[in-house]
C-alpha cells in the first residue's frame, strides 16, 4: 500500500493556488484510480483506490500547510505505511513552471509542509513529487506568489505541472524511482 499525500491549505480561499498544487495533482490521481469517496480521518480528506493492483490512500491535510506533518504520521501509523511508501506532491519555487522533478529523501529547502513532514516522521527518506511554480516577479513577495491564482500563460503551466505530477506519483507506485525519474525529471 501507498499513501499518496498532496499538500496544500484548506478552504475556499486557496484553492487553485500555486501553494495547493499538491492538492489539484491529487485529484487527477483520484480520478485515474478511481477514487471518488472522499472522508476526513486523522485529520486529512482521504479517498482510496486502486492502482495497477497496488492499494493506495490518497490524503489531503486539512491542519494547513505548516502543521501537514501530523496528519502525515497518524495516516501512515493508521494504514501501517512505511516511510518508502509514502509519496508528497507540493509545489517548489525553485523549479521552473510547468515542470517537475521527482526525488527520494532530501531536505525541506524552507517549504514549511515539508518541514513538518520531516519534523513528525523523524526521517526525510520519503518520495517527493515536486511541482515547478518558479520565483516571483520583480520584488513581488513569495507569500503573495505562493498563495495567488496562475493566470494567462501561467495557468497552463499550472495544468501542466499538476498533470505531470499526478502521473508521476502513480509512476513512483508502478515503476520506482529510476524509472520514474527518467521519464519525468
Amino acid at each position: 500500500m501507498f499513501l499518496i499525500v498532496g499538500l496544500g491549505n484548506p478552504g475556499e480561499e486557496y484553492e487553485h493556488t500555486r501553494h495547493n498544487a499538491g492538492f489539484d495533482s491529487l485529484d487527477l490521481v483520484a480520478e485515474e484510480v478511481g477514487a471518488r469517496y472522499w472522508k476526513t480521518e486523522c485529520g486529512a480528506l482521504t479517498a482510496k483506490g486502486v492502482w495497477r493492483d497496488h492499494d493506495v490512500v490518497l490524503a489531503k491535510p486539512q491542519s494547513y500547510m505548516n502543521t501537514s506533518g501530523g496528519p502525515v504520521k497518524q495516516l501512515m501509523n493508521a494504514y501501517g505505511v512505511k516511510a518508502d511508501h509514502l509519496i508528497v506532491i507540493h509545489d517548489e519555487l525553485d523549479i521552473d513552471p510547468g515542470t517537475i522533478r521527482v526525488k527520494f529523501g532530501g531536505g525541506h529547502a524552507g517549504h514549511n509542509g515539508l518541514r513538518s513532514i520531516c519534523d513528525k516522521l523523524g526521517t526525510r527518506d520519503w518520495f517527493r513529487v515536486r511541482c515547478g511554480i518558479g520565483r516571483p516577479p520583480g520584488r513581488m513577495p513569495v507569500v503573495d506568489w505562493v498563495l495567488g491564482r496562475p493566470k494567462k500563460e501561467q495557468a497552463d503551466d499550472f495544468a501542466q505541472v499538476t498533470h505531470l505530477a499526478s502521473q508521476a506519483a502513480l509512476g513512483l507506485v508502478t515503476d520506482g524511482l529510476e524509472k520514474t525519474q527518467q521519464r519525468f525529471n
